[in-house]
């Protein structure tokens, strides 16, 4: 039986942000004693108490026109008659986000904030991507996890010509998966802690 249970929730658009959401998934498994679900946003509301149960709420979503997609927004603002109506169920869990859009930078730290927020509204501890940005000397590269310099969570860049199967690159989904391992670690600490 998992000691730490870690959910899933994101919307993709074209496919990109659902193999990052697969590769958070995927990075929290490797993790001894630590369970993963991944719930796409038109899912989710059938799943409150999976939700409910889990020990961390990783959210992922496109970043389109400086913000999370309408989807995600629709799902965050559902929490807010499904969950908070039962009171702040979601608080003492830890949160944590990433997203995908076509530019190297496209605005994606404003839809990184705006999922910490949510978070916080919450109650939730948010857990931040944890790496350095490697791609800002000569030694760096474009294959070095967190090569787009993201400190808040995890983000990635998908060339608008290809398709989910070719983007986004390794380096991103590798990234992806340092976050689900990072927040399957954390959630591990405290459930060992709190029991």
């Amino acid at each position: 039986m998992a000691e730490a249970r870690i959910a899933v929730v994101y919307h993709s658009g074209f496919g990109h942000t659902a193999r990052l959401a697969r590769a958070v998934s995927a990075g929290a498994t490797q993790v001894r004693g630590a369970e993963a679900q991944l719930f796409s946003t038109g899912e989710a509301p059938q799943h409150w108490r999976e939700l409910e149960a889990a020990d961390a709420i990783v959210f992922g979503a496109p970043t389109y026109m400086g913000s999370v997609s309408a989807e995600l927004k629709a799902f965050m603002e559902a929490t807010s008659r499904s969950v908070m109506a039962k009171g702040f169920v979601w608080n003492g869990k830890l949160a944590a986000g990433f997203t995908n859009s076509g530019a190297h930078a496209g605005d994606k730290l404003s839809t990184l904030i705006q999922l910490a927020l949510f978070a916080a509204q919450h109650g939730m501890h948010w857990v931040n991507l944890g790496l350095p940005p490697p791609n800002n000397t000569r030694g760096g590269t474009g294959r070095d996890l967190n090569r787009l310099g993201f400190w808040l969570g995890a983000g990635a860049q998908s060339n608008t010509d290809e398709g989910p199967e070719l983007a986004p690159p390794e380096a991103d989904l590798h990234t992806a998966e340092h976050l689900g391992r990072r927040v399957a670690q954390l959630a591990l600490q405290l459930a060992r802690g709190r029991n």
